[in-house]
């Protein structure tokens, strides 16, 4: 039992937890009728939620780091959407990394708060460790994205999602990462190995540490190659390799569904 008994690992109160898959399988067809809907994710993850993700919190708040997190209950948006106290990290960082892709990209960390928000609604908050933890891989979610090198591109998003279930293993994550896999394959038509790349993300993932477990403003002013080779993550060649493949093809790997091509 964590020695912090002012704030347990889960309120006794809560009533979202239990494995609920034909409320996982309700949400994921909501999401494949319109994939642009982020709220379904929250829902299909916290359906399949088991025993391991109190376990993963648990160990995490035990640890030098997790405690000192956990009494100064930091609220990251703000960190990660400050841009010009950012920007004032080295040319090379990783802060100047993650800006870079969340300016191209149009995204922000309270961005994705916000649609959080959209799936909370009514649902009473809990302070415990299970809400903190939750909220921390939900914020260090896009920082992932620059880390790991995978794009915003339909096949990035499974391949992050496959590399993030190997530390911190969720079956929502899973079968968001697998099933994602699986659509893409029945949609485009291309010789890019899908699931080698989602493979080869898994795997990576298994020998990382985990960003969410760092002091993040001192990872945000590290070197990014540097910041890597500490977190161990591996060149994602795989996933590099299908680009190609698709580029060869004819085929943008940003715009997969060719959305773009249907708009122009």
């Amino acid at each position: 039992m964590f020695m912090d008994q002012a704030i347990p690992l889960c309120d006794p109160a809560r009533t979202d937890s239990g494995f609920r898959p034909m409320k996982a399988l309700h949400h994921f067809r909501k999401l494949i009728a319109d994939k642009e809907d982020t709220e379904q994710v929250f829902h299909i993850i916290e359906a399949l939620r088991d025993n391991r993700f109190a376990k993963s919190a648990e160990h995490f708040f035990a640890t030098p780091t997790g405690k000192q997190i956990l009494s100064k209950n930091e609220y990251l948006p703000h960190l990660l959407d400050d841009h010009e106290r950012l920007r004032k990290f080295p040319m090379g960082s990783v802060a100047h990394a993650y800006c870079d892709f969340m300016e191209k990209e149009g995204l922000t960390s309270q961005g994705l708060v916000d649609e959080f928000e959209k799936f909370q609604k009514d649902k009473p908050r809990y302070n415990d460790m299970l809400e903190r933890y939750s909220n921390r891989l939900r914020d260090t979610h896009d920082l992932f994205h620059v880390l790991t090198g995978y794009g915003r591109d339909a096949l990035g998003e499974q391949c992050v999602l496959a590399f993030s279930y190997s530390l911190n293993p969720s079956w929502g994550v899973l079968l968001l990462a697998w099933a994602g896999a699986r659509e893409l394959k029945k949609t485009v038509s291309t010789d890019a190995p899908i699931y080698a790349a989602v493979r080869e993300g898994q795997c990576l993932g298994r020998l990382a540490k985990s960003a969410a477990h760092q002091d993040i403003e001192a990872l945000l002013a590290m070197p990014l190659a540097d910041a890597r080779k500490q977190l161990n993550i591996g060149e994602p060649v795989t996933y590099k390799r299908a680009h190609a493949i698709m580029r060869g093809e004819g085929i943008d790997p940003y715009d997969l569904l060719g959305v773009q091509k249907a708009a122009a």
